[in-house]
């Protein structure tokens, strides 16, 4: 069964809030740069399932609360890994559900799950990304970064590898050049420069970071059919594993599937009659 919306009363590590048509997710635990935790991994999981099976949200911005996006794992989780320690953090039952219908196998990993959700996730990247932080935003479809906020990933410098699958994801958006640089060397790149790397879609005055994602789904759900847009994230990361071929063939029964559907009707006509599209939504809620 789907998330139980009553779990978003139980989230002690973010917060979450809807906005028509946009919902927003923030890392709140400014104090210690939003450290990620394994609760803060399990209430974001939840929060953007709750996303997807809302009606009244087309798209998904992650954030950071304070001057972070996410400092990486937290230093105290980090510490008992380091000393053999498996001590856990009691969940409640509520945050605890099964993705209906399931994940594709290769989006069901540990943070990969954002790539085969239905609808647009973007990370705001407000501030400093650094460790596990850095393939966390590497999942999600679209970043905006902080022109001066710093990247990093110290993993060589920690005796650690390229963790969560960063270097795959990495490679995928920037190439191998760029992901071999960023992740061996463990330097900053500030935003500008992952700009320019294209590991980020564009970097802006921090100021306006958050705005800008807002802005941005704001802008899908006025023109955007979210059932194409959820075809066309899945033939996105799906046809990745694929040769051209089986993925143009899968492309033109997905393309004859889209002429039955009512969004084909509503884009046709608002286009002829010089009007703003109504699509439906997705999601139950």
């Amino acid at each position: 069964m789907g998330p139980d919306p009553a779990g978003c009363d139980h989230y002690r590590d973010i917060t979450y809030v809807v906005d028509d048509p946009v919902a927003l997710i923030t890392l709140n635990r400014p104090a210690s740069l939003n450290g990620w935790t394994n609760r803060m991994g399990i209430e974001v999981r939840h929060a953007v399932a709750c996303a997807d099976a809302d009606a009244a949200v087309v798209g998904t911005v992650i954030t950071g609360a304070g001057r972070a996006f996410c400092a990486g794992a937290d230093m105290n989780m980090l510490s008992d890994i380091s000393a053999g320690s498996t001590k856990s953090d009691p969940i409640d039952d509520s945050l605890r559900f099964e993705w209906d219908p399931p994940l594709p196998a290769d989006f069901d990993g540990g943070y990969t799950w954002l790539l085969g959700t239905q609808k647009p996730v973007v990370a705001a990247i407000n501030g400093a990304v650094a460790g596990m932080a850095v393939p966390i935003a590497m999942c999600c479809d679209v970043r905006f970064m902080a022109e001066d906020a710093p990247l990093l990933v110290a993993f060589p410098q920690r005796g650690l590898i390229a963790e969560w699958g960063v270097g795959w994801l990495m490679s995928k958006v920037a190439g191998s050049g760029a992901a071999l640089d960023v992740i061996m060397s463990s330097r900053k790149v500030r935003g500008a420069e992952a700009e320019r790397m294209g590991i980020v879609h564009e970097a802006m005055p921090a100021d306006e970071v958050l705005e800008h994602s807002l802005a941005y789904v704001r802008d899908l759900a006025e023109r955007c059919s979210p059932a194409s847009m959820a075809v066309i994230k899945r033939q996105v990361n799906e046809h990745t594993h694929r040769g051209l071929a089986e993925a143009e063939a899968e492309a033109q029964r997905l393309m004859v599937e889209s002429f039955e559907r009512p969004d084909f009707k509503e884009g046709v006509q608002s286009f002829l009659q010089k009007r703003p599209p109504a699509f439906p939504r997705i999601g139950t809620r």
